[in-house]
């Protein structure tokens, strides 16, 4: 088994073939990530720090919506 490849043997390697695998984990963070923005949306006015939650969730991938549901909605429940 080789474990570093060239990059001509990389031109070689058919992409399209690992679609399938690789599609539902970007639709399930692209959901979460829209869920997670509308709730915000939703709660602006209750939610502290709406425009670093914002950041988060948009620039920490599937890890930001997460933090935001699990630490973010919070802030209304404590106020």
């Amino acid at each position: 088994m080789q474990i570093h490849y060239k990059w001509d043997e990389l031109k070689e390697i058919d992409f399209i073939a690992f679609l399938p695998i690789i599609l539902p984990f970007i639709a399930i963070g692209t959901l979460l990530i829209l869920i997670a923005l509308i709730d915000l949306y939703r709660h602006r006015k209750t939610r502290k720090n709406a425009f670093i939650w914002t950041l988060i969730i948009l620039f920490v991938n599937t890890l930001g919506p997460i933090l935001y549901f699990v630490l973010g909605r919070k802030d209304s429940e404590r106020s």
